[in-house]
């Protein structure tokens, strides 16, 4: 190393400061594809469940239908779904390929995460926020889902990215005001609430001094990005009769706002928020504290962007949502990478506390790495309970393919249960799994989903098929019923039986229960 007037210079003529940005970028890539490689393992396990029945449905039927259907449900994921198609097109529609984009969203997310903590602080809180954010579960399950939420997590910390890289510089230029506008756009599309991310930078640009003087290039910025994104809110308004069943399907509790918006588990929520509420007051006491040369409160940059970004779009939601009765946990997908940073700045400031007391460097070390083993210890269990047979939303459509794909015999019939809203009825797993149904034929079926304007398909009742002639020369039909809370249904059972089938045989499953019906008892 030598030196040059104030600047040091490493072997190969790189400053010191375009050494550390490779440093920084070498582990915001690392950390990138350990997010990505961990949300993806086990990712193939769970049953596929209605929500990305709905993804899958949308991705593979032909682009007009899909444009169609998107003008009458489901607008606000339209770009997501155009993407998956691609992707399916590509790669095909098993569980593991339709998650896959999402654990590497998320492996974007954590890198973006790296990136923005090291370029405001050091390599060493980078790696520390960057890991946090790997094992987070909000994070780990959104990787693992055919959905766009982890996309949404990815936009926001890219976002916050480039808000943090404008704060760097003392005369920034207009192109990074470019780039947000871009990110929040195609995030907005992506995911409609993701546009709430511009009320948190706009608090983010007032609060701290050395963002207040872009508030002007902020506001053009949004401005344009709403713009753009208008269409896709004016089609949005005129479809919000599809989520009516959400007002009494999904109360917001305090379960669902502080344990499973991020957190996953009681243990993992009870830290967080320790180390959360930890960094928030150690960021509200410098607001209180410190002064620039001209008297200005100066809050540190992280804790502050986190917060707004934490708190404000997801307040928001929550406020409106007993008016719109539009709210779900997993809408504070995008929020989780603030949590990843808060939590982190809140084992910082725990050491750093223990510095300014005096505390060897040793204990330090041991107090610091304790929390970092406490946060992945309680997180573990977390991940792996993500990856369980019946993780999602107890779905078990695996079991019912396996079950008719080994037992089902050429010539015979199947009848789903139709009584159960659309994301639970059991015909979504033949729908995702066609070929493991291919010896049974779909007696009920009136209008396959690529022909309807909306994800599903649209059937006749037994009694209506049977007038059709569907069960003519039929002997045997196996029935799939949906079960919750011990409860079976029993759609189609009478007019079974008035046609002449007698249940033969009876599988208990995780949600489902799978009969057998014959003409003629054996």
């Amino acid at each position: 190393m030598t030196h040059v007037g104030a600047t040091r210079v490493w072997r190969g003529g790189a400053s010191e400061s375009e050494y550390s940005r490779r440093a920084l970028a070498w582990a915001a890539a690392l950390i990138g594809i350990a997010a990505t490689a961990l949300a993806a393992i086990g990712s193939w396990i769970p049953s596929l469940w209605g929500d990305e029945a709905t993804s899958i449905l949308s991705a593979t039927r032909p682009l007009p239908s899909l444009l169609s259907m998107l003008m009458h449900v489901d607008a606000v994921h339209g770009l997501y779904y155009l993407g998956l198609r691609v992707w399916v097109d590509v790669f095909g529609p098993s569980a593991f390929s339709v998650r896959l984009p999402s654990a590497f969203a998320v492996g974007v997310c954590a890198a973006a995460v790296t990136w923005m903590c090291g370029r405001a602080r050091s390599l060493r809180f980078a790696v520390l926020a960057g890991t946090i954010a790997v094992v987070l579960p909000r994070l780990t399950y959104a990787g693992e889902e055919a959905r766009s939420f982890a996309f949404s997590a990815a936009f926001a910390a890219v976002l916050c990215a480039i808000v943090v890289e404008v704060s760097r510089r003392p005369s920034p230029s207009g192109r990074w005001w470019v780039w947000y506008a871009v990110v929040l756009s195609i995030g907005t599309w992506a995911f409609l609430y993701f546009m709430l991310m511009t009320l948190a930078v706009g608090a983010a640009v007032l609060l701290v001094p050395t963002l207040r003087p872009q508030w002007r290039r902020w506001l053009a910025a949004s401005g344009a990005a709403s713009v753009i994104a208008a269409p896709l809110l004016l089609l949005a308004a005129t479809q919000t009769g599809q989520i009516a069943y959400l007002r009494v399907q999904t109360p917001v509790t305090v379960e669902s706002v502080f344990v499973q918006m991020w957190f996953g588990s009681v243990w993992v929520a009870v830290i967080a928020w320790l180390l959360i509420i930890v960094a928030a007051t150690a960021a509200v006491r410098a607001l209180l504290r410190a002064r620039t040369a001209d008297g200005e409160r100066t809050p540190p940059l992280l804790e502050t962007l986190a917060l707004c970004w934490l708190l404000i779009p997801m307040g928001l939601l929550l406020a409106v949502s007993p008016l719109l009765a539009d709210f779900t946990s997993r809408y504070g997908t995008y929020a989780a990478p603030a949590a990843a940073i808060l939590i982190a700045a809140g084992i910082r400031t725990v050491v750093h506390a223990l510095t300014a007391r005096g505390a060897s460097p040793a204990r330090r070390a041991v107090v610091g790495g304790v929390l970092i083993a406490v946060m992945l210890g309680v997180a573990a269990p977390a991940w792996a309970s993500q990856r369980t047979p019946y993780a999602k939303n107890e779905s078990d459509w695996n079991d019912i393919a396996r079950t008719i794909s080994t037992q089902a015999v050429r010539g015979d019939a199947i009848v789903f249960d139709d009584a159960a809203r659309p994301s639970r009825r059991p015909r979504l797993a033949m729908n995702t799994a066609p070929a493991m149904f291919a010896d049974v034929s779909d007696v009920t079926l009136k209008s396959p989903y690529p022909d309807n304007p909306t994800w599903h398909d649209t059937v006749y009742t037994v009694a209506q098929a049977a007038a059709r002639g569907r069960f003519d020369g039929i002997d045997r039909v196996w029935v799939v019923e949906y079960k919750t809370e011990g409860i079976t249904d029993t759609w189609g059972v009478k007019d079974l039986q008035q046609l002449g089938f007698h249940e033969t045989r009876h599988i208990d499953g995780h949600s489902s229960e799978i009969l057998l019906y014959e003409r003629r008892i054996p």
